[in-house]
């Protein structure tokens, strides 16, 4: 059977408010890092926004490329792309 892929939870399942970092760790040596970290901004998308903008990189940005292998109209991608914006733009208030 194939291994299940853990996703990032990013709100709180209790109050829906954006979760941080707390701590990390490395697997090696075990050294851990403790504090109040915000994630980056991309791993603060959803799995399907961020699937969106690694295939807009692969596609060199070509939104008529995308829009053919996803099988959509050239102004699906388009306003897909546009909400990304207005999404990270917001973010970055």
């Amino acid at each position: 059977m194939g291994e299940i892929k853990k996703r990032l939870p990013l709100q709180c399942p209790a109050c829906d408010a954006p979760l941080r970092v707390g701590r990390l760790f490395c697997e090696e040596c075990r050294t851990e890092v403790c504090g109040d970290f915000e994630l980056p901004v991309l791993a603060r998308l959803s799995d399907k926004e961020q699937q969106f903008i690694l295939a807009f990189v692969k596609s060199s940005g070509s939104l008529k490329d995308m829009a053919k292998s996803m099988g959509v109209s050239y102004p699906t991608v388009r306003n897909i792309l546009d909400d990304l914006i207005d999404k990270l733009s917001k973010m970055n208030e």
